[in-house]
């Protein structure tokens, strides 16, 4: 029997994560990533500023996406429309090969899926992005994982891991207390991490003028299923608030585009802090990606050796699963929303708006 920690059943949501242990453990074990492709659902296709009169190409799952705007207003096609409408139209767009696209929190979302599905209610809620975009360009930055996306935010969904891989950036793992929270539903998974006395991260101490060797600390990873978006929320006392959109748009099955947001307007306007640590992203990306990349066509071969679980993985071990379930009601042919994913998540990730 594989090393597999069991989580507490106590916030189960439906059908969605099983009460019996060995079958809990045995979904976490048949994890292979590159098989799901979760549809219906709204995808940060580009920040809206890449998107003018002069078409540009995006992908999710391989399938072109070319946006560009007329009067302004942001469209999406299968094709480049200065070519027209050219062959078989596919499932996903409707009879001239336009897909829906919506235009919210600085970026222009394009529909997957059933276009008679697409609605507004099924983007994501990110509370701390201004709804009408408009942050300026050093909070923004476009970075590239070679591997597949569930796997770059399987990585993500663990806070526990930048102590050790970012530790140059956010520090080490040096605390006197710490807890671990995971909540989830249908659609949506959250782990809240909160530290006492954590060695103040080093970006902090170097450029955002945090004198005392300690911080108060809470982090959120919260991350929308289907959208293959995170959003983190870092809490840091003394400190600055860190207000990260992380989305992991899945170009192909193995290779992701991460178009992100970083909102550091709370920061002061002299304080290097609020340029730099969007930057940071360049970085710590780079750090993910060199545990990530090789890990990725693993899944893809099976292979003798387990695959071990901690304590501490219980979040990870739930989006495995509930990943998982998602891709088998979508093989039923249920592609409903159990749950709200624009409901505001500000109390769920402690963001207080100002």
């Amino acid at each position: 029997m594989l090393d597999v920690t069991h989580p507490s059943s106590s916030d189960d949501h439906g059908d969605a994560i099983p009460s019996d242990p060995r079958e809990f453990a045995a979904k976490v074990n048949a994890w292979v990533p590159h098989d799901i492709v979760l549809k219906d659902a709204w995808f940060p296709l580009a920040h809206s500023f890449a998107v003018t009169a002069k078409p540009v190409r995006r992908a999710v799952y391989s399938q072109p996406y070319f946006l560009w705007r007329e009067h302004g207003v942001a469209l999406a096609s299968e094709f480049h429309p200065a070519a027209g409408l050219i062959g078989a139209k596919s499932t996903f767009s409707d009879a001239a090969g336009r897909y829906p696209v919506i235009e919210k929190y600085g970026y222009v979302w394009g529909w997957f899926g059933n276009p008679a599905n697409a609605a507004p209610e099924h983007v994501p809620s990110l509370p701390y992005l201004p709804e009408e975009g408009g942050l300026p360009l050093h909070m923004l930055g476009t970075v590239r994982f070679d591997c597949t996306a569930p796997l770059s935010l399987e990585n993500l969904i663990d806070l526990t891991h930048a102590d050790f891989l970012h530790a140059d950036v956010v520090g080490d793992e040096i605390m006197d207390k710490e807890t671990v929270e995971v909540f989830h539903d249908s659609e949506t998974i959250t782990m809240v991490r909160t530290c006492v006395n954590k060695s103040v991260a080093p970006i902090m101490k170097w450029f955002g003028g945090v004198k005392s060797d300690v911080q108060q600390v809470r982090q959120v990873i919260r991350i929308y299923l289907r959208s293959h978006a995170a959003i983190a929320y870092g809490r840091f006392s003394p400190g600055d608030n860190v207000q990260l959109f992380h989305p992991c748009v899945p170009e192909t099955r193995d290779r992701t585009r991460l178009d992100y947001a970083m909102n550091t307007t709370n920061v002061k306007k002299t304080n290097l802090f609020r340029y730099l640590m969007p930057k940071a992203s360049y970085k710590v990306s780079r750090q993910d990606s060199t545990m990530t990349s090789p890990q990725s066509p693993r899944y893809m071969h099976p292979e003798k050796r387990k695959d071990l679980h901690s304590p501490l993985d219980e979040a990870g071990q739930k989006y495995r699963v509930l990943m998982l379930a998602l891709a088998e009601r979508q093989a039923r042919g249920d592609y409903a929303y159990r749950d709200n994913v624009s409901a505001d998540c500000s109390d769920i990730i402690g963001y207080q708006k100002p």
